[in-house]
């Protein structure tokens, strides 16, 4: 059965993350490039919890590194309509942690998708039919998603599998946004990551705030639609409701049911309102 691992944060992200990864029976096999995406949405946000905090990416690192210190690790994100990745890396500390850890001799970059080479990827989508896509996200390597808990007006929640969303190279990214949900679950079908994270200590009512409400939680799983699910669930919403969640789970990228190891969901739940403004496009009746 598809499982998620939900762990309180008391005050070590590390340890946190550490032990919902052994309720998952660890990493499983490390290759490299050992990517991780980090959900940074914009480099000008209301809050400073709507951007991936760059100790949980750090915390993760130094977690695979005790693993195998000659991994080659790319953390990556790409330009958007509310951001150049460059700048956003450097004002919230990605280039910092880049310099720190090629300073103690590790393989750690930062890599804008937005500059790096496409190739075509065989893909007969709901929405993408054999797109050009950067090629390091579509090769052999462990992908890694770590999402923020939060609410969003196009998609209804937003989190590890909207996340990839971020993975689209063109600046004007709004342009798939008529066709969002489908483009979320062909992007996930792509790259299919092998470990799902939700930072959840803070979570966020709309994407960028501004209204936070502590949770004081981290979720993990192997599957995005797992994790995503236990998310809303833990926010008070009803995942088979949320239109990319059920149809990602159709095509096999985990249950909207799955077993929860760890804290119970009934300990963790936190109700969130509901965005405002929501696109019909993201419910089911």
């Amino acid at each position: 059965m598809d499982s998620v691992a939900i762990v309180k944060h008391e005050d070590d992200v590390e340890k946190a993350l550490e032990a919902g990864i052994r309720l998952l029976g660890g990493f499983g096999v490390l290759q490299s490039p050992f990517i991780i995406k980090p959900n940074i949405c914009a480099d000008v946000v209301k809050t400073r919890f709507a951007v991936t905090d760059v100790k949980i990416v750090e915390a993760l690192i130094n977690l695979v590194l005790k693993k195998d210190r000659n991994l080659s690790i790319k953390i990556v994100e790409s330009d958007s309509e509310s951001k150049f990745a460059d700048e956003a890396f450097e004002k919230f500390g990605y280039k910092s942690l880049e310099e720190k850890m090629g300073k103690l001799g590790f393989d750690v970059s930062l890599v804008n998708l937005s500059h790096s080479p496409t190739f075509p990827v065989k893909l007969d989508g709901l929405y993408f039919k054999n797109p050009e896509l950067p090629n390091l996200i579509t090769g052999s390597k462990y992908f890694v998603s770590i999402a923020i808990a939060k609410t969003h007006y196009l998609t209804f929640i937003t989190g590890t599998l909207k996340n990839l969303f971020g993975l689209l190279p063109r600046k004007d990214q709004s342009f798939y946004h008529a066709r969002i949900n489908a483009v979320i679950v062909d992007l996930n079908r792509l790259v299919r990551p092998d470990l799902c994270i939700v930072d959840a200590r803070v979570g966020l009512e709309g994407w960028e705030g501004p209204k936070a409400r502590r949770l004081n939680t981290f979720i993990l799983g192997r599957k995005p639609v797992c994790v995503d699910a236990t998310m809303a669930r833990i926010m008070g919403f009803k995942p088979e409701k949320i239109r990319h969640l059920v149809e990602a789970e159709k095509h096999g990228l985990g249950s909207l049911d799955p077993k929860i190891l760890g804290k119970s969901l009934k300990s963790t739940t936190v109700k969130f309102n509901p965005p405002s403004h929501l696109s019909q496009s993201a419910l089911l009746n």
